[in-house]
């Protein structure tokens, strides 16, 4: 990487890529702000203003929005106790609290530094980990890629929250949807039923845009919405001194490495970070009795493990081609839209691409503290915003960015029906993410299996002899879709106890 390490820093730092940049985070830190939007339907609706750029920008752009939604979701949260995105959940208990007693710009202020260490440590990270993996992966086949990909839908179970059975059915639904349209050996029509517009298969990008932007608009038209909400004195952040960061770097350090380690794991998320990184927090901390009144202790826990998961998650998503959480599930997405097949061969086919996309990363990270403290004082009065009108300029963005694309009024078609159905499935309490992950691998999945098919002579029984990679990771699939039992059974045998 570090040989194309000058040529992505020309991308990086010329116009277009400053802009990017600078434009993305703060564009992210203004929609993470906003409640009811979220990291993924961010990045869902950037998405299709992408695909005319080139491919490092476009892929920055969306990175750039990503982490600076992560961070954005914070000044709601301390503001209006309303967290902009769910990885701010835990931001709201002890944020709110001292915005109350008129420290809101402290609590920011803690929160933004907080941030700025996960974001920068996970980048590291990023940097040293991802290569190493992809390294080891230039030894999988056809056969140890389908297995790594099988490995990869196992993920659906973190993802699928509430209902493992309604997980894998959105997951399975995903798989078919990926079916329609051409053979990919064969090219005949698969599921078209004689329409011919279905011959290309459903346009990713719309289903995309349908299942979380709009079903997400649908969603919440659907429900009463409180505009009656008053934003607490606030004139700008206010950085912590050194002397008040005695006796808190250590839970800062922990907190980052909790974000950091459930970041790669794929399908955990940035939510599931920050509980647990406050919960161990609160356990140790020599103030935990202040927790749930204002202690900083409490936002330092939360925000620098949320936006340490950012790295994390994007580590399998890069080297393995494996998301990591809801947003990188659109990553992948993304890549695949731009021409770039994710997976294995990813860093090794596209050197110039990651170096832009891993410096790109540190740099955003970097400028989450100068942006964040101007951006925030632009994003409180939009929170008095009616979300009524939020919505709608939402729903606008969908329509006008899918078409933008193709200019087909088919992709509108599939958009606004996977907006009904990704509408209609949540409210059943069917996870959306799982759909998306079946879309993007299955074609990877259905093409590495009849590979490798053609290479035992159809023998699937093959692919466990000879190939110690592939069956380890078969057996690992195995083990994580068998976990959900085992803790079902553990817990009837303590029930019975």
């Amino acid at each position: 990487m570090l040989g194309s390490l000058p040529e992505a820093l020309s991308i990086l730092f010329s116009l277009q890529g400053i802009s990017v940049l600078l434009l993305g985070t703060t564009l992210g830190i203004v929609m993470g702000a906003l409640p009811g939007i979220g990291s993924t339907v961010a990045v869902a609706m950037i998405l299709p203003f992408t695909l005319t750029m080139e491919q490092a920008p476009a892929i920055m752009l969306l990175i750039a929005i990503y982490a600076g939604s992560v961070y954005g979701g914070s000044v709601s949260a301390i503001l209006i106790n309303t967290p902009g995105t769910p990885q701010s959940a835990a931001t709201c208990l002890d944020g709110y609290p001292m915005a109350q007693r008129g420290e809101a710009g402290k609590a920011l202020g803690w929160s933004t530094v907080a941030s700025v260490c996960g974001g920068l440590a996970s980048a590291l990270l990023l940097i040293f980990a991802a290569p190493q993996l992809a390294a080891f992966a230039l030894n999988f086949g056809p056969i140890e890629t389908f297995s790594l990909v099988l490995l990869g839908l196992t993920c659906i179970v973190s993802v699928s929250e509430g209902s493992l059975v309604k997980g894998l059915l959105a997951g399975m639904l995903g798989l078919f949807l990926s079916t329609v349209g051409g053979d990919p050996i064969t090219g005949e029509a698969r599921f078209t039923f004689g329409y011919f517009p279905l011959i290309s298969g459903f346009n990713l990008l719309a289903v995309v845009i349908g299942v979380f932007a709009l079903s997400e608009v649908l969603t919440r038209v659907s429900q009463k919405i409180d505009s009656t909400r008053a934003l607490v004195t606030f004139s700008g952040i206010v950085l912590p001194r050194l002397s008040e960061w005695k006796g808190r770097v250590g839970n800062l350090i922990k907190s980052v490495a909790i974000g950091c380690g459930i970041g790669v794991l794929p399908g955990t998320g940035a939510a599931t970070a920050a509980f647990i990184s406050y919960a161990e927090a609160k356990r140790s901390s020599p103030r935990a009795s202040e927790f749930g009144k204002g202690e900083p202790d409490g936002l330092v826990a939360s925000e620098a493990a949320n936006n340490a998961v950012t790295g994390g998650a994007l580590i399998p998503t890069m080297a393995l081609g494996i998301p990591g959480d809801a947003v990188t599930a659109v990553m992948l997405a993304t890549l695949t839209l731009h021409g770039v097949s994710p997976g294995v061969r990813l860093m090794t086919d596209n050197p110039v691409l990651i170096a832009a996309i891993f410096t790109g990363f540190l740099i955003i990270n970097l400028l989450l503290l100068p942006l964040g403290m101007l951006v925030s004082k632009i994003a409180a009065p939009l929170l008095r915003m009616r979300e009524s009108f939020m919505l709608a300029a939402i729903a606008i963005l969908c329509v006008i960015g899918v078409y933008f694309v193709r200019g087909n009024p088919f992709d509108l078609l599939i958009m606004v029906c996977a907006g009904i159905v990704g509408f209609l499935l949540r409210r059943q309490g069917f996870p959306m993410p799982p759909l998306v992950i079946g879309m993007v691998l299955g074609p990877t999945l259905e093409i590495s299996l009849r590979q490798g098919l053609i290479i035992t002579d159809g023998s699937f029984a093959a692919f466990f002899t000879g190939h110690p990679i592939a069956l380890f990771l078969i057996v690992a699939a195995a083990g994580m879709l068998s976990l959900p039992l085992i803790r079902f059974l553990r817990a009837r045998r303590l029930k019975s106890a």
